[in-house]
């Protein structure tokens, strides 16, 4: 997964070797049907479980979610190399284990998790439901909600997300190719998966499996001790006044959250630091100051969780940050892309008439050997296209077949800018062409005809699109790298799609069924379903919803959002010396906790403690093991929420209570 908000974060490795290829020259390279093995499909199907319960648990507490890739790629080496160690003692080995293999388990896993989080089942999707509705009070009529069954989420999906899988697929040679386009994540996880196959990358695997194994062991009895003094609610580690009661009160506490101490491990310092700063900004200074105009500013009347309350501020002046921030950076990428094209069409194409070396020789012999039709992807695209006119506004009655049909022409056009700025940037902008496409079709909708539930389904639309598009040009970037067949990382990522459309409604029914989802003060807070749901409510009423001052505020968040990405990026153009622009907050990661608080915050910032701990040890080991330790985290943490969930769905409850 590529995308960087609402909020990913890739983990950017350098490639390094000049001849990589010279490595694997005696290595035998299996025909494209043989790379997707069934082996690499049944072992992408059990890790695409399992990282749909991780992506889904992130999305519904805090929306923060660090790259997988390098997870995926470990477990998928660990379970093939265990599985061939095993056939191979017996003499039952058939076909070696190979790096195209590894990277056809990879993306077949990413696929499959990056439906998790295109899905929105914890953002637009789930703002539809009634609950999520009761909260924002305006539009919360039958028409402007619906709610969520399997029955209709599926399908959905399924028809929603491939069509970005053949917008851009015809694309492949000009981006990867011709263009040399660096897809950072894609190409770290490349050079990742190389180390692995080579004799002294395979014996770091192997230590570093052993590392995330042990952390995934801590994790998940962790969670379990934890889960035994959590009687009721407000019982357990988390309800422990660890700053005092009144910071405690403001939410900022340390939360004893392994998924987001390792989080916090995988993350740039920065991002941590940004949202500990948004957390105190608000929750210390601007959400008390507020609240002492109650009475005059707002009714005092109204519920915590109302829109025209204090609720309203936390969550419409989060949205105007983010609004500011995607915009800037919407701005800045389409900048950059008329850049870097004007300055290739400039150069005189010297790129491309440059010798080749001999690694890309090798590369490029062996992605053009097997190709895709363009007439395939042309004829996929229109074929989805129009079993989504007829589908879509059968599922979303106030979505109507002409809405769709505007989506779909618009769609490969902003994949296509999406993608090329991901492969500049390794910024994925899905998650802002998204919230664009919400005030633009419940605006276009209106409010009594459904116009909140039209434009959260057109964001679902939208961001699919985008978002399997750009990640399948990473993933075309990773097998380049890794001599995998295009055809067969097609297909993977087929199988993957269809996977994690599959699987993805299945975990948020357990989650549903098991926790009231979107409950702020809950366990599961879903913090992006009631923000969507609020941009919603700006496109169809308007301004004149929100609290007396909100719009001014608002205002001027909006615009310190842009001030500050502008600023930012102006130092890192002109000033290099003290690099002072690393040191600046991003505003997107400023807004999260205006919602939500500061514990998470806290949690990731001790991730960085341990982490700078373990750089200040040893810095190789911090930089060979520190992912393996923090995916260790997060997956035990992450999946103890599975017996959790099943002991909750029982009826059972803990043994003990602690609290303070």
């Amino acid at each position: 997964m590529v995308t960087n908000t609402d909020l990913e974060l890739g983990v950017v490795a350098a490639a390094g070797e000049s001849s990589t290829e010279n490595a694997f020259k005696d290595e035998y390279v299996p025909p494209w049907h043989k790379q997707i093995t069934l082996r690499a499909m049944f072992t992408g199907f059990i890790l695409s479980v399992v990282f749909n319960f991780i992506v889904c648990k992130l999305n519904l507490t805090t929306g923060v979610i660090p790259s997988l890739n390098v997870a995926a790629g470990l477990l998928g080496f660990a379970g093939i190399k265990s599985w061939t160690a095993l056939t191979q003692k017996f003499g039952m080995l058939k076909q070696p284990f190979t790096r195209q293999e590894n990277t056809v388990i990879q993306t077949c896993v990413v696929a499959s998790s990056g439906i998790a989080f295109s899905s929105g089942t914890a953002s637009y999707m789930l703002g539809m439901s009634p609950y999520i509705a009761s909260q924002a009070d305006a539009g919360n009529i039958p028409i402007n909600t619906k709610n969520l069954a399997i029955s209709w989420m599926l399908p959905y999906l399924l028809v929603v997300s491939f069509a970005g899988l053949f917008s851009i697929v015809a694309l492949r040679k000009m981006m990867i190719m011709k263009y040399k386009l660096t897809y950072p994540s894609g190409t770290a996880t490349a050079y990742l998966i190389n180390c692995f196959h080579t004799p002294k990358g395979a014996e770091l695997a192997k230590k570093q499996v052993g590392s995330l194994f042990k952390s995934f062991g801590f994790s998940f009895i962790f969670g379990a001790v934890q889960w035994i003094f959590a009687r009721a609610e407000g019982c357990g580690f988390a309800s422990l006044h660890t700053f005092g009661s009144q910071a405690y009160a403001k939410r900022l506490y340390f939360d004893f959250s392994s998924t987001y101490v390792g989080v916090g491990m995988l993350c740039p310092y920065m991002v941590n630091i940004s949202l500990l700063t948004g957390a105190i900004v608000s929750w210390a200074f601007m959400w008390p100051m507020i609240e002492a105009k109650k009475g005059d500013w707002y009714s005092a009347q109204l519920s915590a969780t109302s829109l025209h309350g204090i609720q309203g501020y936390r969550v419409f002046i989060a949205i105007a940050m983010m609004l500011g921030d995607g915009l800037f950076h919407f701005a800045y990428m389409l900048m950059v892309t008329i850049s870097s094209f004007t300055k290739r069409k400039n150069s005189t194409q010297q790129d491309c008439s440059e010798e080749d070396d001999e690694d890309e020789k090798i590369r490029n012999e062996y992605f053009l050997r097997d190709q895709i039709p363009n007439w395939a992807a042309a004829g996929g695209y229109a074929g989805i296209a129009v079993v989504s006119i007829i589908v879509v506004p059968m599922i979303f009655h106030s979505l109507k077949w002409y809405h769709v049909l505007v989506a779909y022409l618009i769609a490969p056009i902003l994949a296509f800018c999406n993608s090329y700025g991901a492969g500049l940037t390794d910024w994925s902008l899905a998650s802002n062409y998204g919230k664009i496409a919400i005030l633009t079709f419940s605006y276009w909708v209106g409010l009594e005809n459904g116009g909140v539930i039209a434009g959260l389904a057109s964001c679902g639309l939208v961001m699919s699109i985008l978002d399997t598009a750009s990640g399948l040009m990473g993933d075309f970037k990773t097998g380049y790298l890794t001599l995998t067949s295009p055809r067969s990382m097609f297909f993977s990522q087929l199988i993957g799609t269809a996977m994690g459309c599959v699987i993805t409604p299945l975990v948020f029914w357990i989650f549903n069924s098991a926790y009231r989802l979107g409950d702020p003060e809950g366990s599961y807070p879903a913090p992006y379903a009631l923000m969507y749901r609020g941009i919603a409510l700006l496109g169809v009423e308007g301004f004149g919803s929100l609290p007396k001052h909100c719009l001014n505020l608002s205002i001027c968040f909006f615009v310190a959002a842009i001030l500050i990405n502008l600023v930012t990026q102006l130092l890192k153009k002109f000033e290099t010396k003290y690099r002072i622009y690393r040191f600046i907050p991003s505003p997107m990661c400023m807004a999260i906790p205006f919602y939500l608080g500061g514990y998470f915050a806290i949690d990731m910032c001790v991730g960085s403690l341990i982490l700078f701990g373990m750089q200040m040890y040893n810095k190789q080991k911090a930089k060979d093991f520190g992912p393996a330790v923090a995916s260790g985290l997060i997956c035990g943490d992450s999946l103890w929420g599975i017996p959790a969930s099943i002991l909750a769905l029982a009826g059972v409850k803990a043994p003990f209570c602690l609290k303070l």
